[in-house]
């Protein structure tokens, strides 16, 4: 007789996290913002909030992909990997 209650309570706390693990699966699709600045656009490419890309248009000019060098604030251009682009903060008030 103390199976049957087991089994169920067993069922139950297997089937319980389905649609929580179905909320939150990561998506396949990047999210794109796209903004002006100045004369360019500037397109962010991310995957779960992980900006992995930048798409700079100019007005004059091809287009550019920036992208992450080494996982860390550095940027370089897919077009030409020898040019890194720093982001560090010089100064500030």
């Amino acid at each position: 007789m103390r199976t049957l209650p087991r089994l169920m309570l067993a069922s139950l706390l297997a089937l319980s996290p389905l649609p929580l693990l179905a909320e939150d699966a990561p998506s396949a699709e990047p999210d794109v913002t796209i903004r002006q600045e100045g004369d360019k656009t500037i397109q962010e490419y991310r995957v779960n909030g992980f900006l992995y890309a930048i798409k700079v248009v100019p007005k004059v000019g091809k287009p550019y992909f920036l992208v992450r060098s080494d996982g860390a604030d550095h940027w370089m251009r897919s077009d030409k990997p020898d040019m890194l682009i720093p982001s560090w903060e010089i100064y500030s008030w």
